[in-house]
């Protein structure tokens, strides 16, 4: 019989990562540690947070960021390995509570009959000062020119987890937020969403970097984010692969 060492807190490797990434990450995170018998800890938050977080001397050794912009300034400030690799791409979906009579439509043209019959009064986003998730639900609103009459409207959440609970509570009547987590088993027969062109915004490049105090464990993980296994759950909760 093999008996597995009791590891310290101080030898399991902690991960900063997106909150977007959640639920693809819980997965992949066990099928790590069947394949390797090796364990992480994980730190969700929104990406512009994780990385005050990282420049502050926070404890992590690899970084899940929802967007490449938040990886090149802590590259820019020495923080990382190098400038790290996409992994994927993440995914925008306009999201609403099941008893919803709102009209969901690729090209947001049922919130905009909803604000101008005034039906329309709270629509959430993660906020897009420090969540790749909120900047690109603001490109998506500028790009159809709605991003000017919703923002007296505008419920914001510390990060699109968050903004997904508004949205699929009915504390918002509706959502631009991840895919992914629009796709969680928890939120099934409680939503309707629609996956939002691409076009609409920015790619949402999901960057992983390796941090400069990164061990083993971490390296390994951070590989084994690009193999196929990890790549297979990722389509899954879907994100687009590079």
């Amino acid at each position: 019989m093999f008996f597995t060492p009791i590891l310290s807190a101080a030898e399991i490797p902690v991960i900063a990562a997106a909150s977007n990434l959640k639920f693809a990450l819980e997965e992949i995170t066990i099928a790590f540690h069947q394949e390797t018998g090796k364990s992480l800890r994980i730190s969700y938050s929104s990406s512009g947070n994780l990385t005050r977080q990282i420049q502050q001397g926070g404890p992590f050794e690899l970084f899940l960021s929802a967007n490449a912009h938040y990886v090149e300034q802590l590259y820019q400030q020495h923080k990382t390995l190098d400038r790290g690799q996409v992994f994927a791409l993440g995914r925008l979906a306009l999201l609403t509570y099941i008893a919803s009579s709102l009209k969901l439509d690729v090209q947001l043209n049922g919130l905009k009959q909803a604000l101008q019959s005034r039906q329309l009064q709270r629509i959430a986003i993660a906020n897009p000062k420090h969540a790749p998730f909120g900047i690109a639900a603001r490109e998506a609103l500028q790009k159809q020119q709605l991003w000017h009459s919703i923002l007296p409207h505008l419920i914001l959440g510390e990060n699109v987890a968050q903004a997904t609970q508004f949205a699929s509570s009915g504390a918002a009547q509706v959502g631009l937020v991840s895919y992914s987590l629009a796709l969680a088993p928890a939120l099934k027969n409680r939503v309707r969403y629609l996956l939002i062109p691409s076009s609409l915004h920015q790619p949402l490049q999901q960057t992983a970097v390796l941090l400069n105090n990164a061990g083993d464990t971490a390296n390994l993980f951070f590989h084994y984010l690009q193999q196929e296994k990890a790549r297979g759950i990722l389509a899954r909760h879907g994100y687009t692969l590079p």
